[in-house]
């Protein structure tokens, strides 16, 4: 046999969490973690379920039936979105400017689509003109999109029209939600967007664990048309449906305390108000994006594109992003990350995402990278871009 760990408590750290994700817990949401646990087909543990329905309702401006909460991170719900949509055979338009774009192209090649891109440069937006064509080229059955891709900082604008071209050639749109929900305005119903989907621990600040999803009435109609069952089991539509409808019945076990969590979240976002919370996002991030300028270290995607809740900030010349980052986690307790793929190297990406969406933590962070960046030799202004930030947020 086996000897036991020698295991110690884990107390974790003191963390200032401005990366792209996960955001700061309101300690509220902790406290409702703490909940007593209770059978996954309790009563009490059905109606949080219903609470939650509501809410992610809510938060996605929907009237759709089909919204739920997926066992599992946002990187589940977008499996869902993809296995249920997709059937073997289908064409699949997927964009390239970023890296969660890739990642609907292999999670859609893995249900069997032939996947076609349209392409832009990481660090801009798709074009609606470069989609028509990408149609007009592919005749995808699904499209998906990235509404905020955490890897650039970029907000896709023009959803509508997006939406209004892949129609127009009776395809069904699929829009990742995952560093925007809850964040930056997103209007499902009146944009006719098919399926969204996000994650809980950005914009919602609630752990990582039950992931927002709905599907449109046109979309469910796909779904249980389809010629044979989706490829995955766990998240199949039909059988995880079976378990949040008005009369569940077992289709695996929830996650209890995550949900708790994710309710009182969502609770929070109603007390708030979506329009204030939209609102207080873009007041601090605007701030956060005025001190960086006045810094000497602009954010790098222009503010028609600017996704306020990740912000892609320039590497001075000369500087290790690498060591920044280690730096400002070790000597201040700040967490944020540098860049993906193309941009690797060029960006750090610095989350403004609900709870850590405060002023108190814009200034802090401000003070601490820059005084970092003067300290590896960036031609810096310490003074100048606290005091824009102050200013802003006056």
């Amino acid at each position: 046999m086996h000897d036991p760990p020698q295991l110690g408590e884990h107390v974790p750290p003191d963390r200032t969490l401005l990366g792209p994700g996960p955001s700061d817990v309101h300690p509220r949401v902790y406290r409702a973690m703490t909940g007593g646990m209770v059978g996954y087909m309790d009563d009490s543990y059905l109606d949080v379920m219903d609470d939650v329905q509501d809410g992610l309702r809510y938060v996605f401006q929907t009237d759709n039936e089909y919204t739920l909460g997926v066992s599992g991170t946002g990187s589940a719900a977008m499996e869902m979105a993809f296995t249920n949509m997709v059937e073997p055979g289908d064409t699949v338009l997927v964009p390239s400017n970023g890296y969660f774009g890739q990642r609907m192209g292999e999670v859609a090649a893995r249900a069997g689509a032939t996947v076609e891109t349209v392409d832009a440069p990481w660090g801009q937006p798709l074009s609606v003109a470069d989609v028509e064509r990408a149609f007009d080229r592919h005749q995808p059955t699904v499209f998906g999109f990235v509404h905020g891709e955490t890897s650039t900082g970029v907000r896709q604008p023009d959803v509508a029209a997006l939406v209004d071209v892949a129609h127009e050639h009776d395809a069904y749109v699929i829009a990742d939600t995952v560093a925007s929900l809850g964040g930056t305005e997103f209007r499902t119903d009146d944009w006719n967007v098919d399926v969204v989907y996000s994650g809980a621990q950005k914009c919602l600040s609630a752990p990582p664990g039950v992931s927002p999803i709905t599907f449109s009435d046109r979309a469910v109609e796909k779904v249980f048309a389809r010629e044979e069952p989706t490829r995955s089991w766990y998240l199949d539509l039909a059988g995880i449906w079976d378990y949040w409808t008005d009369e569940p019945s077992y289709h695996h076990t929830g996650p209890i305390s995550t949900t708790y969590a994710l309710r009182e979240a969502l609770r929070l976002v109603g007390e708030e108000g979506l329009d204030a919370r939209w609102a207080r996002h873009r007041r601090v991030a605007g701030a956060l994006r005025e001190g960086v300028a006045a810094l000497g270290a602009p954010v790098a995607v222009p503010e028609a594109y600017w996704l306020p809740t990740l912000n892609a900030v320039r590497v001075p010349d000369g500087v290790d992003a690498d060591v920044v980052v280690e730096r400002l986690m070790t000597e201040y307790g700040i967490e944020i990350v540098g860049g993906l793929g193309a941009l690797e190297g060029e960006i750090f990406r610095v989350g403004c995402m609900g709870h850590s969406a405060r002023p108190t933590n814009v200034l802090e962070f401000l003070r601490a990278f820059g005084r970092v960046l003067d300290r590896e030799g960036a031609d810096v202004d310490v003074a100048a871009g606290v005091g824009a930030a102050a200013g802003a947020l006056e």
